[in-house]
């Protein structure tokens, strides 16, 4: 029975790594191990882009988690997300077996310069026809730091600060080209209207940059804007420059909230929050019988290691726990210093505890666990319910987080898709070429130069 007229998103949350976001993926019997070759991530592209998802975007970091210990050799031992290749280039890879499938993936406005975000992610959208997202980071650690030739991480609201800057911009750069600036006219010999080439001249707190930027622009004008900030100041950068959220809830009722809050937010910023696609990470188990799907999970949970959880969460908190007792509670100094503040506050609100300590990170926050975040677990019509309901309520789609790959797209692909398709939430064929089309976001307009 169609419930509702809104179409759901559907994005898959890919890493170009060793394993999913899920450590023990790589540990699964059923899990393929040729992730260092193209064909790795083009069988999954196939998958998603016949079952009609929105995008495939990829996570990054830029180190090998190496915090906890100070030392890297736990997770090469282990895999714990030793591994991790430049997700610009694997998305072309993906991007040479698709036509209509939307590809996104993460740049740190930390560590990378806005020209070179601004050139790269607009050749990209041009190479692609215009499907590509740039998902935004600030970064989180001191490792990254240390890989780009600087002592520490920027502080939380600073990388903030920056980060608008750093769009303003990237931003800037990829209006310079107006729409009908090339005329590439072989018999007058003019190519280009040059009153239509803007140049940028930024000069601000942060950054300089001149223009115009040497790329014009796309099918669907710029690359859609990804962000998962969850921190009040991440939030704010989210209602300003997002155009697809990743969210984080850790139930359906908190969900509500912050969608409601998210929204009202981009509105107070003075856009419509019906163009900003909002979906929460959940993991989906699925098989033809709820059993089966029990087995599953149960297997899965089986491949967590306890180093998983410490080498995660010490890459993300920007904390060493083994430099600590672990039943000693954090001092209110150490929590306002560490680098995740949106997982700090569900630790503590889980716990319960205002100063919660290494045990109460890694039991309340789930991480390096299939426990980390929401998980579907049944039949098709089971998970399919569960996400009608989150879906009329707390958000726009999700972002599908894999527990075995490509097993989990694939089972998704064969055994939700078409119930969801039947309930008439989520579409049978794509409307258009672009990303912006298939996530009903408008083509950005161009303004930046007039400002």
């Amino acid at each position: 029975m169609n419930r509702s007229a809104r179409q759901m998103s559907l994005i898959a949350f890919m890493q170009a790594q060793n394993c999913s976001n899920y450590v023990g993926s790589w540990r699964h019997p059923a899990s393929m191990t040729d992730f260092l070759s193209p064909e790795y991530y083009q069988r999954i592209a196939r998958t998603l882009e016949d079952a009609k998802f929105d995008m495939a975007f990829f996570d990054d970091r830029l180190a090998m988690p190496d915090i906890y210990g100070d030392d890297h050799r736990e997770t090469v031992a282990h895999g714990v997300r030793a591994v991790k290749l430049d997700p610009s280039v694997v998305l072309m890879a993906m991007a040479a077996a698709t036509s209509r499938l939307g590809l996104g993936a993460t740049y740190s406005t930390t560590y990378y310069e806005p020209f070179h975000v601004a050139r790269l992610y607009g050749t990209l959208d041009l190479m692609t026809g215009g499907r590509v997202a740039w998902n935004i980071v600030t970064s989180l650690n001191d490792s990254e730091a240390e890989n780009f030739g600087y002592e520490e991480h920027l502080e939380h609201d600073l990388r903030y600060d920056r980060a608008d800057e750093f769009m303003e911009v990237v931003t800037g750069l990829w209006d310079s080209w107006e729409d009908d600036a090339l005329i590439v006219d072989k018999l007058t010999g003019r190519f280009a209207d040059p009153d239509k080439v803007h140049r940028l001249a930024h000069k601000g707190k942060f950054f300089r940059s001149k223009g115009p930027l040497p790329v014009p622009r796309s099918r669907q004008g710029h690359p859609v804007l990804l962000q998962a900030g969850q921190s009040g100041r991440g939030m704010a950068f989210a209602a300003r420059w997002a155009e697809a959220v990743f969210a984080s809830y850790p139930s359906l009722e908190v969900g509500r909230k912050q969608y409601a809050f998210l929204k009202s937010e981009i509105e107070k910023a003075g856009r419509n929050s019906a163009h900003v696609t909002v979906a929460p990470a959940v993991k989906v188990i699925v098989a033809e019988t709820a059993s089966q799907a029990e087995d599953q999970r149960a297997l899965t949970a089986s491949l967590a290691k306890p180093i998983d959880a410490l080498a995660l969460l010490c890459e993300v908190l920007n904390v060493d726990f083994a430099k600590r007792p672990y039943e000693e509670p954090f001092s209110d100094q150490e929590l306002a210093s560490v680098s995740w503040h949106s997982l700090r506050d569900r630790v503590i609100a889980k716990s319960g505890k205002k100063n919660p300590s290494v045990r109460d990170f890694v039991e309340a926050s789930g991480r390096g666990t299939i426990n980390e975040g929401p998980i579907f677990v049944g039949t098709p019509t089971q998970v399919a319910d569960e996400m009608q309901e989150w879906f009329e309520t707390a958000c726009d789609g999700f972002v599908l987080s894999a527990t075995t790959v490509p097993g989990s797209y694939e089972d998704f692909a064969r055994l939700v898709v078409p119930e969801l398709q039947r309930r008439g939430v989520f579409r049978r064929e794509y409307p258009g070429t672009t990303l912006r089309d298939t996530l009903g976001i408008p083509r950005p307009a161009i303004n930046s130069w007039r400002r």
